[in-house]
């Protein structure tokens, strides 16, 4: 068990060594939150994790602290679970990391849905203080738009990621009748310069080959990874954000605009456009290429009623500030 001390406002994290964990971590270590990271092995995180470079620079810091989990055996820290004043859940396999095999595709939908029915019988089993879960979730719900603009409104694909991502959000929901206010923000494609889609899509570049998936006019809704986690942090901090959010940038995109204006960006006019075909995308990629392929216009302006500002809202702005870093 570790020992917790100086607990100021607390917020429990999942997956919070991840893309997007680590982000956020930083940003609620800047905004004077104690962050609480579970990990099966939390010495070992805690390592891994520069705290110091992590906090540098930061004018208010909270702490940071790594406590045990294990997903498959069922067992949480609850000391964690009874110090925390807030909860964000991000955990689950990566999506787009290894080829979906039936093994896999049965990994990406159990990483989900188990870590959150632990989250919640540990929520109903340990006295705590919890008042808010944010949880994760992706715009992998909704199937391919032909031509409409999806709303939150709009039912979960029958398709893989519509399925999983229905569990995963109905596998959190029971924290709302435990009297938490529950937020579940649907992501669009995250651009980092750390990590995810972005970094793939660098990589033929680099080489002075922009690589145009299909035939490039599938739209593309995406979002910067700072737009991701101070979205969290708002709707950690405005009681009167709760429900279901999509967080996109205003302006989607279709593949071929993203990854020409990435090339330019990175070599000006010093690279060939290449189309990759739909059959070889299919090959290579195997059930997978159907998300690649799919186009899915998603509108994020729900969150914005709520006073939630896009510091990225367009993509020349948000490739200028990641690639500038």
């Amino acid at each position: 068990m570790i020992r917790f001390d100086s607990i100021m406002s607390s917020v429990l994290i999942t997956g919070g060594t991840g893309l997007v964990g680590s982000a956020l971590s930083r940003l609620l270590l800047a905004n004077g939150y104690d962050v609480i990271i579970l990990s099966r092995n939390p010495i070992e995180t805690a390592g891994r994790f520069d705290v110091e470079s992590e906090r540098r620079d930061f004018r208010h810091n909270g702490k940071i602290f790594f406590s045990k989990w294990d997903i498959e055996k069922s067992k949480i820290d609850a000391e964690a679970i009874r110090v925390a004043d807030h909860v964000i859940h991000l955990a689950g396999a990566g999506v787009a990391s290894q080829r979906w095999t039936e093994a896999r595709k049965k990994e990406i939908r159990d990483s989900r849905t188990q870590s959150s029915q632990l989250l919640v019988d540990c929520l109903q089993k340990n006295p705590n203080k919890v008042k808010t879960v944010i949880s994760a979730s992706a715009i992998g719900w909704y199937g391919p738009d032909k031509g409409k603009v999806f709303t939150e409104d709009d039912p979960a694909s029958e398709d893989f990621l519509g399925h999983t991502c229905k569990l995963w959000e109905e596998s959190i929901e029971p924290t709302a009748a435990l009297g938490k206010r529950l937020v579940k923000l649907r992501s669009g494609i995250v651009l980092s310069n750390k990590g995810g889609a972005l970094t793939k899509f660098q990589m033929p570049i680099r080489l002075g080959m922009a690589t145009v998936m299909g035939e490039g006019n599938q739209v593309m809704s995406w979002v910067h990874i700072d737009d991701v986690c101070h979205a969290f942090l708002h709707a950690l901090e405005t009681p009167q954000v709760s429900g279901v959010y999509n967080l996109v940038a205003p302006q989607y995109v279709d593949n071929r605009t993203l990854i020409l204006s990435l090339a330019r960006h990175m070599n000006g006019k010093k690279f060939l456009k290449m189309r990759v075909p739909s059959s070889v995308l299919s090959t290579i990629l195997g059930e997978m290429s159907i998300e690649v392929l799919k186009s899915a216009r998603v509108d994020g302006s729900k969150l914005t009623t709520t006073g939630f500002r896009y510091a990225f809202p367009e993509l020349e702005g948000a490739l200028t500030d990641l690639l500038d870093r």
